[in-house]
């Protein structure tokens, strides 16, 4: 007779998911992540015990050393690219794992490539809504441009309650030799001066790009009388402004008129302005608007 004596000897292996790693283009001053992961491909525990990164621009998160991974366990961790200049780098990732005594080492590459950040300019530079009167506004129109590289724009902000900002939708990328059309709107709350300023944020060369605004409120010293004949069965009148003829027309009384007359006292020195009133009957129906009257407001 005889016997056989078999023994089993416990491997360690240890792989790295994705076994290298392309950020792309980059612009200077952003940033990019991506994951790897590390997975025990043999039968037997490992510990992983040290991990390093070089290349410029390359970071490593998301790991809490020693990792202990049992057979098919895995780990994941962050690495990250933020290029302080332009121009392709390369770097790499080494990971020391070993069971007991013993001890080996995988690399994972690291590439890519550093842009330079494009510039953001606002024009015009300055916005001057001139006088407006106190109960009404005032619209400028302007843009954002961009040069050099694409620019994302990640935020907007006004200083003064009196000045608003309409037409863009945050965050937006302008692509380079484009630009972004945006509104400002002026509605001074009080006579007198204001001032503001609308700020950008991006990750332009310059992080921050400023338009200063300002503008004047007046206390009109003009007004508009109007008056009208009584239309049988109403509930009262809705009184409407445009400075088109024709149109459009906005509502200029904060609740229905029962009388026959109205005093408009928003209004400013040099505009003219045509009125149109419309019936409304007890259940709510409201007429078509009435003939249109002119008013040429004198300037002072």
């Amino acid at each position: 007779s005889f016997s056989v004596k078999v023994s089993a000897t416990q491997q360690s292996g240890l792989a790295a998911i994705p076994s290298s790693n392309n950020f792309g283009t980059v612009p200077v001053g952003s940033s990019k992540t991506a994951t790897e992961t590390l997975t025990n491909s043999g039968n037997g525990k490992v510990t992983v015990s040290q991990v390093t990164i070089t290349g410029a621009g390359f970071s490593l998160s998301g790991l809490n050393l020693p990792i202990a991974l049992t057979s098919g366990q895995s780990y994941t961790f962050t690495v990250q690219f933020a290029p302080k200049t332009s121009g392709s780098v390369t770097g790499n990732v080494s990971v020391v794992y070993g069971r007991g005594s013993s001890s080996s080492n995988i690399s994972i590459a690291l590439s890519g490539t550093g842009s330079t950040a494009g510039q953001l300019a606002v024009s015009p530079s300055t916005l001057n809504f001139g006088s407006v009167a106190v109960g009404s506004s005032e619209s400028m129109s302007a843009s954002l441009s961009a040069t050099g590289a694409s620019v994302t724009v990640s935020s907007a902000t006004v200083n003064s309650s009196e000045f608003s900002l309409s037409g863009v939708s945050l965050p937006f990328t302008i692509a380079a030799g484009q630009s972004a059309p945006f509104t400002m709107k002026f509605v001074p709350q009080t006579s007198g001066s204001a001032s503001g300023s609308l700020s950008f944020k991006s990750n332009a060369t310059t992080s921050t790009t400023v338009e200063a605004l300002s503008g004047s409120g007046t206390v009109s010293t003009h007004s508009v009388a109007l008056a009208w004949s009584p239309v049988s069965a109403v509930s009262g009148y809705n009184v409407y402004r445009g400075t088109q003829s024709g149109g459009p027309y906005s509502k200029i009384n904060s609740v229905l008129d029962a009388s026959t007359s109205f005093t408009d006292t928003a209004v400013q020195a040099g505009y003219t302005y045509y009125y149109v009133t419309s019936a409304v009957s007890g259940s709510g129906l409201e007429s078509t608007y009435s003939n249109q009257v002119k008013a040429v407001i004198p300037s002072p």
